[in-house]
């Protein structure tokens, strides 16, 4: 963390002025979420902590986006359908999300929604496929695709286990949801998730601990759809209980062509 150049009276242009010129207590590293562990006179001493800080205090980690799906909680309304297909102006005929149904469950009428979309995956088997690196891993979790590089061929659409790609017809390139990174660019969660009347997402920084989806991590019980062939590490989490786990495919090349393991391998 480097902080602007001195050029007057530390009080006047130091962002922790007030903590350096003062003999109080100083409190701003607790704000900020650190352990406070000396006063500073200098800002070079400031500084010289901030870049030195001790290995067993609080880390700063990239950020690393991840969903938990609450499937009791929709009603397949498709809001969140309806809202992603705005906000990216998809063409039509295309989404970049999906409710799958199971009716009536028990014989009485139950029916379960499962809501979805790309999984963001930890080992993407869509970025083993691409032969030109359009397709590609972000430091926050997001896999993402360069539209300037992406040639079309559709090896990422048929490579992905859960079909959560396609070819757009207009611009002639693969698309898939982004958790709307415009959106994330901005401090706004996405379209889904802020559009759903129920609720049934849950997003934010799995790599934050006091974040909402850290802590359901750690107190629900959830499941993760994997697919047959490997392990993709998704990154969108499910309730415990959801009935829909089967549905994932192993991923081909175009052709239905099958890769041996190690092909899709990206780690």
């Amino acid at each position: 963390m480097k902080h602007p150049p001195v050029t007057g009276p530390v009080r006047q242009v130091h962002p922790h002025a007030r903590c350096l010129a003062s003999t109080a207590p100083c409190k701003c590293l607790q704000v900020r979420g650190l352990q406070h562990i000396a006063h500073f006179n200098t800002v070079n001493e400031y500084d010289f902590y901030i870049d030195h800080k001790d290995m067993n205090m609080t880390q700063s980690r990239p950020k690393k986006y991840g969903i938990i799906i609450d499937g009791s909680k929709c009603i397949d309304c498709k809001a969140c359908m309806i809202a992603c297909k705005v906000e990216n102006k998809l063409p039509d005929g295309f989404w970049r999300n999906w409710i799958r149904p199971m009716w009536d469950l028990d014989g009485g009428g139950n029916s379960e929604f499962q809501p979805g979309q790309c999984m963001q995956c930890d080992d993407p088997s869509c970025v083993a496929a691409c032969p030109v690196g359009a397709t590609y891993k972000q430091p926050d979790g997001l896999v993402v695709i360069d539209p300037v590089k992406c040639i079309g061929c559709g090896n990422c659409v048929t490579a992905c286990p859960y079909g959560a790609r396609y070819r757009n017809p207009v611009k002639r390139i693969a698309d898939k949801c982004d958790f709307c990174r415009h959106r994330l660019n901005r401090g706004e969660e996405p379209a889904c998730v802020i559009t759903c009347p129920t609720k049934c997402r849950t997003f934010g920084d799995l790599n934050d601990p006091g974040s909402d989806i850290s802590r359901l991590i750690k107190e629900e019980k959830l499941v993760r759809i994997m697919g047959p062939h490997i392990n993709t590490q998704p990154n969108i989490y499910y309730h415990e209980g959801t009935r829909l786990l089967d549905w994932a495919v192993a991923p081909t090349l175009p052709g239905d062509i099958h890769m041996p393991l190690e092909f899709w391998k990206t780690g």
